[in-house]
């Protein structure tokens, strides 16, 4: 079972091929649509990627952090990375 850090790196490389793909597309002067689909497709990759991450992020360093009674630096990095989100 891959990782979800294998998984967040097959969604970026999978992404990086999308926008070499949506390049391609304007070179050729696609159909702006169409242009604009694969724009989607590549930004929701990015999202799931992220996610992916943040998951890990929080499964390994912020509860080890609880573990240590660390956790107050870690809290706020995670609402600072939301914040940025959510805007």
């Amino acid at each position: 079972m891959k990782t979800e850090k294998e998984k967040a790196i097959l969604m970026l490389k999978t992404c990086r091929g999308q926008i070499d793909a949506t390049l391609k597309m304007i070179d050729d002067r696609r159909y702006c649509l169409d242009v604009m689909n694969q724009i989607l497709a590549a930004s929701a990759l990015l999202k799931k990627a992220n996610k992916l991450i943040l998951k890990q992020h929080m499964e390994s360093c912020v509860k080890n952090a609880f573990n240590e009674d660390d956790s107050n630096e870690k809290i706020n990095e995670v609402i600072d990375l939301l914040n940025k989100i959510m805007k």
